[in-house]
Order: structure tokens, then C-alpha cells, then sequence
């Protein structure tokens, strides 16, 4: 008998530069032991900070997996709270991936938008979060940085703009544990969910 439960994808990201241990994946695993209830099948991957990879891996787990909902999280500097991606960008990757490269015509996807905005309505999913009486608060972006955040951001919206997201937290502690972290992941992920199911 065929599965029912729904399969939502989870990303986050391995080391880069400073970022020694990547909030995005520790908070991402963390979401793993939370789940997203019986009905839905949680699967998760680390993604090297590396545009290859990036280009090669997300379209084969977008294949593989055949999610509902695709989130990807990454880890910000400069973010004190949740912060919720609402759209990705094509052009302007020059700073260099932890391979030293970056790619050759500074674009995500050759001949593509250069701005694709995500379905998922992330004023509400905002909401959502901040009313949920939970620690973590998330905030409305609409610059995911230019890097690998806001690639496999573009990657997977030129995939399917209305079952992908993107989430960047703070650096672990910087206010929030990775437990604090994942039950804002959690409440936001079953705020997409509503949107995608």
C-alpha cells in the first residue's frame, strides 16, 4: 500500500569560512529529532558550500524525493532572528565557494529570471511564528545574500517556485540555542505547509 504522508525536504549547509559549525545544519538536525508529525516524512541533507554541488544535488533530490515542500536554511552573520526568504536572485555570484570558484557567468540558471519570487507567503508564515509564544522571532527578507543561500534559493524556485523556501538563522547562540532554532524551523515549516498541501 502506498505511502500517504507527504515528504518535506530539509537543506542545510556544512562549514564555511568562519562559520566553523553551521548553525543551519545543527538546527536542521535538531529539527529532525522534533519532526513534523506522523504525516509527514522529514528528510533532511547537508549541502557543501560549493555552487557544483549545489547545481548537481538539489534538481536530483527534487527527483528523488518528490517533496511537498522544500525548505532550504542557511546561516547568516548578521541575522538576529529567523529570517524568512521571500525571493531569490540569479546574477551576481562572484564571491568564491569553499572550492574557489564561483560560477563562470555569475548567474544560478543560464537564460532564467533574474528574480524569482516564492508562492509561499512569508508575511504570513512571519506571523505565524511571532504569535506562536515560542522564543525564536522571524522577520521578512527579500535579499538572501548573493551567495549559496540565495543560489540553491533560485535553484529549487526555478524548480517550483510555490513548494520552496528559504530560512536563514543566527549564528548558534547569537540569541538562540539550536533547540530555540528548530522549534522556530518547526512552526514555520508547518506554516508553509498550510500553503502547500
Amino acid at each position: 500500500m502506498p505511502s500517504t504522508k507527504r515528504t518535506v525536504l530539509v537543506t542545510g549547509f556544512g562549514p564555511f569560512g568562519c562559520h566553523k559549525v553551521n548553525a543551519s545544519w545543527v538546527a536542521v538536525q535538531e529539527l529532525e529529532k522534533l519532526g513534523l508529525g506522523d504525516d509527514v516524512d522529514l528528510v533532511t541533507q547537508k549541502l557543501a558550500v560549493e555552487y557544483d554541488t549545489v547545481t548537481n544535488t538539489i534538481p536530483t533530490m527534487w527527483q528523488t524525493h518528490k517533496p511537498v515542500l522544500v525548505v532550504h536554511v542557511g546561516v547568516s552573520g548578521i541575522a538576529t532572528e529567523l529570517t524568512l526568504e521571500q525571493q531569490a536572485h540569479n546574477d551576481g555570484y562572484d564571491k568564491q565557494d569553499n572550492n574557489g570558484t564561483c560560477p563562470t557567468t555569475r548567474c544560478c540558471v543560464d537564460g532564467a529570471d533574474n528574480c524569482i519570487v516564492s508562492e509561499i507567503d512569508m508575511q504570513y508564515v512571519c506571523q505565524e511564528v511571532n504569535n506562536a509564544g515560542i522564543k525564536v522571532k522571524a522577520v521578512v527578507s527579500h535579499d538572501a545574500g548573493r551567495y549559496l543561500c540565495d543560489f540553491s534559493f533560485f535553484t529549487s524556485l526555478h524548480i517550483d517556485r510555490c513548494r520552496a523556501a528559504f530560512v536563514h538563522v543566527p549564528p548558534l547562540n547569537t540569541p538562540y540555542t539550536a533547540p530555540e532554532l528548530a522549534e522556530g524551523l518547526r512552526c514555520a515549516l508547518l506554516s508553509m505547509l498550510k500553503q502547500v498541501s
